[in-house]
């Protein structure tokens, strides 16, 4: 959600008049963090519990080589779309039809997607991008920005990312442009943040999806994440109070916020 070519980076453009392509450059920090953190918590846990590890045997070179393979159809979607978006190929508005379009290929040759299918799924994008707003803020920068993440977190327990983001966006982001920070950091926080409702009960998609393909009930699935809940947690704290995790590239590149 953070790593493009990411839809919630996509409506935040939309909702905050900011530019997608400074966004994309800016998800590569915080989508960093993300993958330290978690990580981090595979490495403690793997050294802890040594029967978790596999059987104790190393991953084959030719499994790992197979698994790359298979995947890199998807990864170069963000060649595609990163690489077009830089080069000036296409606008950002173009790159989005462009990364639905791919995507659709993509359905259809994992065979995830189906023509029969197709039309549910449609009808299910079309329910999560409508959506309306409500609220308002003031005091300290850093107590105003803990209460807005502590909010979302509450939020993005029990909505979808898109239309969370459609109706706390224009409430916050002005509070948030008050306190003086970037608007391109902001939507990094909110999709960090809104991220974590992916795999937190009652909602948590992702975990539920996660555990019906892994055949698990999620009960004991929610225990086992809990480690990875506290570092990504951490990972959200230093994503909101250290700003260069997200403009680090965005400054490096000379991208602003503006749309465009």
């Amino acid at each position: 959600m953070m790593i493009p070519p990411s839809n919630t980076l996509i409506v935040y453009s939309l909702v905050s008049s900011t530019s997608v392509a400074t966004l994309f450059m800016a998800g590569y920090g915080p989508g960093l963090v993300w993958v330290l953190a978690c990580i981090v918590v595979v490495a403690i846990i793997s050294r802890r519990r040594p029967e978790m590890r596999a059987g104790g045997e190393r991953i084959l070179l030719g499994l790992a080589l197979k698994t790359l393979a298979k995947a890199l159809p998807a990864i170069f979607m963000i060649v595609v779309v990163i690489g077009g978006l830089l080069v000036g190929f296409f606008t950002a508005t173009a790159s989005a039809v462009i990364a639905v379009a791919y995507s659709l290929i993509l359905g259809l040759i994992y065979r995830q997607l189906t023509l029969k299918n197709l039309p549910s799924v449609i009808a299910g994008s079309a329910r999560t991008t409508a959506v309306v707003m409500l609220l308002a803020l003031a005091d300290s920068k850093t107590v105003i920005l803990l209460l807005m993440m502590l909010i979302l977190l509450i939020v993005g327990a029990f909505m979808d990312p898109t239309p969370a983001i459609l109706i706390f966006t224009p409430i916050f982001l002005p509070i948030a442009l008050e306190l003086g920070v970037d608007p391109i950091h902001f939507g990094m926080m909110i999709t960090f943040n809104l991220s974590l409702g992916t795999i937190t009960p009652p909602v948590g998609n992702i975990l539920f999806i996660s555990a019906k393909v892994g055949g698990v009930r999620v009960e004991p699935v929610i225990r086992q994440m809990l480690p990875f809940f506290a570092a990504l947690l951490i990972g959200l704290v230093l994503v909101v109070f250290i700003p260069q995790i997200s403009m680090f590239l965005p400054n490096i590149l000379g991208m602003t916020g503006a749309a465009g």
